[in-house]
């Protein structure tokens, strides 16, 4: 056997095998082997080829097409139960059958797909919604935090630092080596074991172990350290211990320059020279090359022009706001030698120098500039003793004695005599300064003060503070008959020295001395300037605004002289009286809106407001005998009306209070108003039997539909089912196109467990009155209540065909699929209704809370968007807040909401429900007290109580706390 043969020779290849593969001899096809490329658009070889195919993009085309339509018919493409996986007769003509065919199938499978769609709808929602909320996006879980980047300036946006690269950042930036000075024990220790090498490192010499340089005016390093003595290797000694002590020597120096000076010491505290010495950074924030670029500048111009002031102070402020204090200080030392008569130049050097230093400075600047009183008042400024300061302004009033401020800044230090007698002297140098003139008047007696402003009127006769001083000098001692004369002379004088008497200035000096407590003169200057400059026509308005504006300043006794002024002018005007009447119920006391109220009913008889505002005025007082007399005078016609009016409510002059109602009624039995507040104060007095004579009387007298309503109710609180229900019979006989007889009727059979009579009555009423909200209402709880959930969503339905566009029956539709659990019906609805009613802040303000929690802010930003200035909206942001336990935002927004619409009982029912969980006793004492001034009349949670039979007798307070109880806070 020949050895050299290889064993494998002969014997077939192992499966898998490709000869050469192990060496990289693989087989390679080149471009020749396949052809030339060529474009699509290239033609083709035969010249007489038909259209469509004459180039090899078309010919590639027709070569695929024919390819699709070639039938795959193999058996793995076969079913046995479906066939063919494609359409055997794919390639066969498409006939009319066929196409009848595939609508047939077609209509099949539509049909198909429509059974159980709505619950396979409503479970891939279900899932999906399940989904979502065990797994939701990033974008529901940051959106409330992208929404806050509105907030962020185009400053912050700017200065938020861009994005690194991160990967391999020890290798991009290796740290850099640090550099840390030999102590000194290593240099004697080899200089002690005879080393030769003595030289140090040129920065430990330069800076000694600190890297910052010597402030305080030696900017340099320290003297000597950088000589070539000590900077290149000596052939002496170095003798290491005092290179150290000079280096401890120039530390303590440093922290001595860094402290606090205090009466020219220095102090150094202890525990706090590294925070001084980090105060000590630069702060000027700018980049290093636009600080040179402004100092080059600078120092241009003080080359160019070095008498220019302004260029000294700008070149120290730079040096100042870098840190180079020092730098700065020689700088503007530099100024004042150049520009010795700029008093700007002057004070900022004092302002840059210490103490003792700034002193110096004042006092050298003084010799050059000695008229200069800003400068005598930064001397004085600069000293810390009383006496000195004296001392200072004395000799400035040497040498500018016509200078007003130097004589105030004198005055002040002074006690109340010897600034009296500096004052008599003040008047004499400046005769034409007011206030030294008034000044002087107050430290004088009544007697001299009257000399004082008499001397100054003639000095400056066109001044006004002068004669209101006057006039409020006169009220002050009691002579209160003068006041208006002077006043009156003022306006004349000034008129005759050809000044302009300005409106505004006037009633804002008015406004000063209401607030001084100058009564009779505030009243005066609004008697004699009210009226000028202002149009016939204009009066009434401009006025009105007037007091306005003094309420909102807090000038209660001018806004209360404008009203008299007023009535005065318009006696006849209900509107005036009724702003007057309402000004005094708020800012005023008992007394002084009773004694309007007589004067206005008299001057307005027929303006049932008014009495009825006395009437209650008095009730409220507990004066029930005396509102019933007012009540039965307004009916009366006005002869001597004035005269009963004083008897009835002075008090202490009606015996009895009762005058005989039924002779007054008969004089002006018509007036709907009186006759309801007469009803209402005895039915409040728990007089029911005389309420019910005065309701008959009122039906057969003034028989409308708001009498019959209380009629109805009157019998319905205190029992009487049946008499209530005859009423209401008679009342729909007469108006049965008022919807709250059908209501009441509806809800009393309700009460009687009459659910089919209710359910009739309230159909007959939206007969009648197809557009009443609260009767579609009562109608579909009617029937949620019995069980009738389909009826009552079919109601809803068809109010809002007949009442389009009507956020309440919406609002309804949404909580009644609440109530039955479909959560995703209702937030339907809730879309819908907010298409239709985009502006409602009920409807917002149900959607905020229908959303998920991380969705609730998300909402209320659109609601508020949409709603701004909405109390529902508000009050639904102050909920949310409260449910986010952030107690002061919760707060400010419920006196926002409480601000914009007092009349809301359910903003105040929340508030109260809030303070009783979060305020003291304080807090909750003045929101019950706010809500019972306001009086409100509307929300439904409040309506829910208020208007509840068991709680008819009840106050706004006792309303309040019923209605907080009823509250959970589960939002």
């Amino acid at each position: 056997m020949n050895k050299k043969k290889k064993p494998f020779l002969g014997m077939p290849a192992p499966l898998g095998y490709v000869p050469g593969l192990g060496r990289g001899a693989t087989g390679f096809t080149t471009r020749s082997d396949i052809g030339p490329a060529r474009d699509a658009n290239d033609p083709v070889d035969d010249r007489h080829a038909p259209p469509g195919k004459r180039t090899v993009g078309d010919q590639m085309k027709k070569s695929q097409a024919a390819d699709d339509d070639d039938e795959d018919l193999n058996d793995t493409n076969y079913d046995e139960f479906n066939g063919y996986a494609g359409s055997l007769f794919s390639s066969g003509p498409y006939e009319k059958d066929d196409e009848e065919a595939d609508a047939i199938y077609a209509a099949l499978d539509k049909r198909m797909d429509e059974r159980r769609k709505e619950r396979r709808e409503q479970r891939e929602k279900e899932e999906i919604e399940k989904y979502r909320m065990e797994r939701p996006k990033i974008q529901q879980q940051f959106s409330d935090l992208k929404r806050k980047l509105a907030e962020v300036t185009e400053e912050e946006w700017l200065s938020i630092p861009e994005v690194g690269d991160a990967r391999n950042k020890r290798q991009r930036n290796p740290r850099y080596e640090k550099l840390t000075p030999v102590p000194d024990s290593f240099f004697a220790k080899h200089l002690q074991t005879g080393e030769n090498h003595t030289s140090v490192d040129p920065r430990q010499t330069q800076f000694g172990g600190l890297n910052t340089p010597y402030p305080g005016g030696l900017n340099t390093p320290y003297p000597g350290g950088m000589t070539p003595g000590l900077m290149t290797p000596g052939t002496g000694e170095l003798d290491m211990r005092k290179i150290g002590q000079a280096r401890n020597t120039l530390m303590d120096m440093r922290l001595s320059q860094v402290s606090d000076s205090v009466s020219g010491q220095t102090v150094v505290d202890p525990k706090g020279y590294l925070t001084d010495l980090n105060s000590m950074i630069p702060t000027h924030g700018g980049d290093i090359n636009d600080i040179k670029k402004a100092r080059l500048l600078l120092k241009s111009v003080r080359e160019t022009n070095p008498h220019h002031p302004p260029a000294w102070i700008a070149s120290a402020r730079l040096e100042e706001v870098t840190g180079k204090l020092q730098v700065a200080r020689n700088l503007i030392m530099k100024g004042t030698e150049m520009c010795p008569k700029s008093e700007d130049v002057w004070l900022e050097a004092a302002r840059l120098q210490p103490g003792d230093t700034a002193k110096a400075v004042v006092a050298q600047a003084v010799r050059h500039l000695p008229q200069s009183v800003r400068i005598y008042i930064r001397a004085a400024e600069l000293e810390t003793d009383i006496r000195a300061k004296k001392r200072v302004l004395r000799k400035a009033l040497e040498h500018v004695p016509n200078s007003v401020r130097l004589w105030k800044a004198a005055v002040e230090l002074e006690e109340p005599e010897d600034a009296r007698i500096m004052l008599s002297r003040a008047v004499e140098c400046c005769p034409t300064s007011v206030e030294l003139w008034l000044a002087l008047a107050r430290l004088e007696t009544y007697e001299n003060a009257r000399k004082v402003l008499n001397k100054a009127r003639e000095n400056i006769p066109t001044d006004r503070h002068i004669w209101i001083t006057a006039a409020k000098l006169e009220e002050a001692n009691g002579n209160t008959q003068m006041v208006e004369k002077i006043i009156d002379r003022a306006i004349t004088s000034l008129r005759a020295n050809g000044v302009e008497i300005n409106r505004e200035q006037w009633i804002q000096d008015a406004e000063e001395c209401d607030k001084a407590g100058s009564v009779a003169t505030c009243q005066a200057v609004m008697r004699a300037v009210i009226g000028i400059g202002i149009e016939e026509e204009d009066r009434k308005h401009t006025w009105m605004e007037d007091a306005d504006s003094c309420v909102a300043h807090n000038a209660l006794e001018c806004a209360r002289a404008i009203y008299a002024y007023a009535l005065q002018v318009f006696p006849s005007k209900k509107s005036v009286w009724l702003r007057a009447a309402y000004f005094e119920k708020n800012h005023g006391t008992r007394e002084s809106l009773e004694a309007l109220l007589q004067r206005a009913v008299a001057h307005c008889p027929k303006a049932e407001v008014l009495w009825l505002m006395g009437a209650k005025s008095k009730w409220l007082a507990g004066d029930v005998p005396a509102a019933r007399s007012i009540l039965a005078l307004a009916f009366q016609v006005p002869v001597a009306l004035g005269l009963l009016i004083r008897s009835v409510m002075r008090p202490g002059k009606c015996a009895s209070g009762q005058l005989c109602f039924q002779e007054a009624v008969t004089a002006n039995p018509n007036s709907e108003e009186i006759w309801l507040a007469a009803v209402k104060l005895e039915s409040e007095n728990n007089e029911y039997e005389r309420a019910r004579r005065l309701l008959a009387k009122a039906r057969s007298s003034a028989p409308t539909a708001r009498v019959f309503m209380k009629s109805v109710k009157l019998e319905w609180v205190l029992g009487n089912i049946a008499a209530a229900q005859e009423l209401c019979e008679e009342a729909l006989r007469h108006y049965e196109d008022f919807p709250k007889l059908w209501m009441m009727k509806g809800q009393i059979e309700e009460q009687e467990e009459l659910m089919e009579r209710a359910r009739e009555a309230y159909n007959q009423g939206l007969k009648k009155c197809p557009h009443s909200t609260p009767l579609w209402l009562l109608l579909s709880r009617l029937e949620e209540k019995v069980g009738q959930l389909t009826r009552a969503r079919a109601i809803l339905e068809k109010s809002r065909l007949k009442n389009p566009k009507n956020p309440g029956l919406w609002l309804e539709s949404v909580r009644l699929e609440y109530r039955a659990g479909l959560k995703n019906i209702a937030n339907t609805l809730m879309a819908k209704a907010l298409q239709e009613c985009p502006n409602s802040g009920v409807l917002w303000s149900e959607a905020i809370f229908l959303e998920a929690r991380p969705q609730r802010k998300t909402k209320s930003v659109d609601a508020l968007k949409k709603c701004e200035h909405d109390p529902h909206v508000l009050l639904a942001v102050a909920k949310l807040f409260w449910s986010e336990r952030k107690i002061t935002k919760a707060r400010e927004w419920f006196h926002r909401t409480v601000k914009i619409d007092s009349d809301l009982g359910d903003a105040w029912a929340f508030f109260y429900k809030f303070e009783l969980q979060h305020g003291t006793e304080e807090q909750r004492e003045e929101v019950r007290r706010r809500c019972e001034n306001a009086e409100p009349r509307h929300g439904e949670l409040w309506c829910a109580v208020s208007k509840d039979i068991a709680n008819w007798q009840r106050k706004i307070g006792e309303i309040l706390v019923l209605v907080a109880a009823h509250i959970k806070n589960t939002f």
